[in-house]
Formats: C-alpha cells, sequence, structure tokens
C-alpha cells in the first residue's frame, strides 16, 4: 500500500512540474528570464497543480501497479525493475504528448518522454527504499 501512495503523491507532482518546464521550453518561454519570470512559472504550477493531480493519479497508479507486479518477480532485480517502468513511462509520454502542436521531432520526443521517466524512477527508486517489505512466499512464511 505504501507503494501506491508514494506513486500518488509525488508522481502528479514532479511529472506536472516537468510538463510546466517543457510547455514553457517549447513555447520559447526562457529566452528572457529573470525572477519575476520565474515566479511567474511557479504561481502558475501553484495554480495548475489540483489539475496535475487529477490528470496524473491514474497513470502514476497504473506505473505503481506495474512496479508492485515487478517487484514480486524474483529475478527482476530493483534496478533493473526502476529502469522498466521509467521506459514504460517514457514510451507513454511521449507518444501522449510529442505528437501534438504545431512542432513535433526528436525535441519534442525526448522532452515529453522525460516528463514521465523522471517521476517514474524517482518513485520507483523511493519505493523499492521505503515501502518494499520482504517478500515471502506464502508456503515459506508458515514455517
Amino acid at each position: 500500500m505504501k507503494r501506491y501512495i508514494i506513486f500518488a503523491a509525488i508522481g502528479p507532482f514532479i511529472a506536472g512540474f516537468l510538463l510546466l518546464l517543457a510547455n514553457t521550453y517549447q513555447s520559447g518561454y526562457w529566452t528572457e528570464t529573470n525572477s519575476g519570470e520565474v515566479a511567474k512559472l511557479f504561481a502558475v504550477f501553484l495554480k495548475s497543480l489540483q489539475y496535475n493531480y487529477l490528470f496524473g493519479i491514474v497513470p502514476a497508479l497504473m506505473l505503481g501497479a506495474i512496479d508492485d507486479i515487478l517487484m514480486h518477480v524474483r529475478r527482476v532485480a530493483p534496478v533493473v525493475r526502476m529502469l522498466i517502468v521509467a521506459a514504460l513511462a517514457f514510451t507513454g509520454t511521449a507518444l501522449m504528448y510529442a505528437s501534438h502542436g504545431s512542432e513535433s521531432g526528436p525535441t519534442q520526443f525526448i522532452l515529453y518522454g522525460l516528463v514521465g521517466f523522471i517521476p517514474a524512477t524517482l518513485t520507483s527508486w523511493l519505493a523499492h527504499k521505503y515501502a518494499e517489505e520482504l517478500y515471502q512466499p506464502a508456503a515459506a512464511a508458515q514455517h
């Protein structure tokens, strides 16, 4: 249960911020940056935070479920599990966001792929660090 809470609480927060950064970079907003512009960016992020959770909690929980399933496969090491979950998140977000808009290409594909890759890697690592109990099959736990 802790694993799903980690994915649901942290994933949409980080992904929403990274999506805002990717969109502002794509729009050319970062050409002339000062402290006032950065303050506006954080104000927009705080105002849109509720929507980040509204639209991001289901994909985050889906990645948490994949991470949970892979945790029960003994042959999959934690680092490999993190990379599998991150690769799925990268592919999903890149395909979902990169093909929209007036421009599409490798820069957009990588930028929007990182929107899924970074939170998935971080939440999978945190779940491994703080939410994993030692998995014991039911037959072994009785002895």
